[in-house]
């Protein structure tokens, strides 16, 4: 790696191991016009929610290191496998040895902080890839802020193809959804909320309300990570006032950047001129 920037003021770094990520990046861009941002997909190594919590780990490491030599003092893990295998690694290990000052938050504990205004019998249904499932990091989050909430899991492998290969309105995109989905519910029949736990279902979800009860709430991260960030800059002002405002967005990819720019067209209303880097 390069000389790490030693500087107080950066753009905010946002990291997913592919695209999904895009969803959030979207909503920042619009709720924060004014601030520079530096978006990083791991696109070469994707997917993570197969790999095991130490590949998941050390890559999530690799990539937040990265986007701290560019400068960047506060990293939003918009992955929510990255968030629950090694999220909380990073926050007690490696800020402590590298540079306590900087922070690196997840999108996990601002979904779940949600569903206390949206549940009202306390059964929570959650879908997402394999690795976050297995993590119980939704499951041991609602927990701790919401004792006695039942919640249950779907892993949904499929889902996160179906999007990136833009195959969202397809006969086949109807019959996974459908299946996942009636696979958590026959699990419980009370569920009146549903997290989408992977930044990739937002694209599906036209699809998902079509196999969902009327009454089920679905929690979508986008705007509800979005907001956090504006209560977290509002609530550390010495944080806010380390991120630097021109209004810039620079995207940064492990694979082809032709490719990435194309396949972006699916998550973003804007092009997307990206580069290639090596973590």
């Amino acid at each position: 790696m390069d000389k790490l920037l030693q500087s107080d003021k950066g753009p905010i770094g946002v990291f997913d191991s592919g695209y999904g990520g895009l969803t959030i990046l979207s909503e920042f861009l619009k709720d924060f016009p004014e601030y520079d941002f530096i978006y990083l997909g791991d696109n070469a190594r994707t997917p993570y929610g197969t790999r095991s919590f130490e590949m998941v780990y050390q890559y999530t490491r690799q990539a937040v290191m990265h986007l701290f030599e560019r400068g960047c003092q506060l990293v939003i893990l918009a992955c929510n496998t990255a968030s629950a295998k090694a999220l909380r690694t990073i926050q007690q290990k490696d800020l402590l040895s590298f540079d306590s000052s900087r922070r690196v938050l997840g999108v996990v504990r601002p979904s779940v902080e949600k569903i206390g205004d949206v549940s009202r019998n306390g059964h929570v249904g959650v879908v997402g890839t394999s690795g976050t499932v297995v993590s119980l990091s939704y499951p041991l989050e609602v927990q701790k802020l919401f004792p006695g909430t039942i919640v249950h899991q779907q892993a949904c492998p499929m889902w996160v193809p179906l999007v990136e290969n833009d195959e969202r309105n397809t006969p086949g995109a109807d019959y996974f959804v459908e299946r996942d989905l009636k696979r958590l519910f026959e699990q419980d029949v009370e569920i009146d909320t549903l997290i989408l736990g992977c930044t990739h279902y937002p694209l599906l979800l036209p699809v998902i309300e079509r196999f969902i009860p009327r009454h089920v709430k679905v929690v979508s991260q986008g705007p509800i990570v979005s907001g956090s960030l504006r209560n977290y800059l509002h609530r550390h002002p010495e944080m806010d006032g380390r991120c630097t405002r021109n209004g810039t967005c620079e995207f940064l990819t492990t694979e082809d950047p032709s490719k990435f720019n194309e396949a972006s067209a699916v998550f973003l209303d804007q092009p997307v001129a990206s580069r290639r880097i090596e973590l």
